[in-house]
């Protein structure tokens, strides 16, 4: 019998790998969501194909996501990650990713504390198909202008909504998708 996925999960073999292993699986950790934060943010406008291929040369060139680290990067790291062709080379993400960081650093209850609490509470009504898959949520608007008001950049209501989709704090695999059912 094959196994039932989300429309997009079988469109290429990393997408497998990621949608039955990663995405929609509670994740914690501040360092763990800085990756994915900076992640979502390089795939504005790009195939999350392309940044699920990319995500060795990002971790590598981005001191594997380390929030200090990346807090502590200068001119020298910004001119050698605008140069990485592994990795997008957009100056702005590029800029928002180090800006993440010092943003992350001054949160006193943590980035996975403040991300969590916009986590929507109770039961959701599950999608039955992609179309059903909203783009925002009241509740990835409300975390992407408080991270704004935090210091945070290039996080609006769709990159937040992405976040929590990857990170679990919603599930929006369809009805009939195996993850869905167990």
């Amino acid at each position: 019998m094959d196994t039932i996925r989300c429309g997009w999960g079988d469109s290429a073999p990393e997408y497998v790998t990621y949608h039955d292993e990663e995405w929609g699986v509670p994740l914690r950790g501040d360092d763990a969501l800085f990756e994915r934060l900076c992640l979502e943010a390089f795939q504005s406008g790009l195939s999350w194909l392309t940044i699920l291929r990319k995500r060795p040369a990002f971790r590598a060139a981005f001191a594997g996501f380390s929030i200090d680290a990346v807090a502590e990067f200068g001119e020298e790291d910004r001119a050698r990650l605008l140069a990485d062709a592994g990795i997008v080379r957009n100056r702005a993400k590029v800029d928002a990713a180090i800006a993440n960081a010092r943003a992350a650093q001054l949160l006193p209850e943590g980035l996975t504390a403040l991300l969590w609490s916009f986590a929507p509470e109770g039961p959701r009504t599950r999608p039955a198909t992609l179309d059903e898959v909203p783009a925002t949520s009241p509740e990835s608007v409300a975390m992407a202008k408080e991270l704004k008001r935090r210091g945070f950049a290039f996080v609006g209501p769709t990159t937040a909504y992405a976040l929590m989709q990857a990170t679990g704090m919603v599930d929006d695999h369809v009805a009939t998708c195996f993850r869905a059912l167990t």
